[in-house]
């Protein structure tokens, strides 16, 4: 398998345990912690005390990136430029990563900053393939 397709792979893994960290401290806030009904959740997390709210963002940003991601991967796959993506794609898994971590453990302004630092190198890596798939 190649770096973008392991990346890629790597991205919807993450997202898939992100969404099963989120729906278990949901379950565990309603049964125990809060109380919070099932059937009656915000969808961001804002209903939810410290981690619980930081864990959905988390997963919510990966799900906002996940389908820009997987279009590059796709349009250089298609278009036979995958070479564009290759040595490079991992940093955005990485950085995703580092992202969402960064972002259950603290809100912070040091951790808001490194997020962003994050998010921005993700995003600089896709322009950038982006760039080179239409050149």
């Amino acid at each position: 398998m190649n770096g973008p397709i392991i990346a890629l792979t790597g991205f919807a893994g993450w997202t898939l345990l992100l969404a099963l960290i989120m729906v278990g401290n949901r379950f565990l806030n309603s049964f125990g912690g809060k109380k919070i009904p099932l059937n009656e959740f915000s969808l961001d997390g804002d209903d939810l005390p410290g981690f619980g709210r930081r864990v959905t963002r988390a997963h919510l940003n990966c799900v906002e990136s996940l389908p820009v991601f997987a279009a590059i991967v796709a349009a250089a796959g298609l278009s036979g430029q995958m070479q564009v993506l290759e040595g490079t794609a991992i940093y955005v898994l990485y950085a995703r990563l580092g992202q969402s971590v960064v972002h259950m453990i603290s809100a912070s302004l040091p951790a808001s900053l490194l997020r962003g630092g994050l998010f921005t190198a993700q995003v600089a890596l896709m322009l950038y393939y982006v760039t080179q798939l239409l050149s």
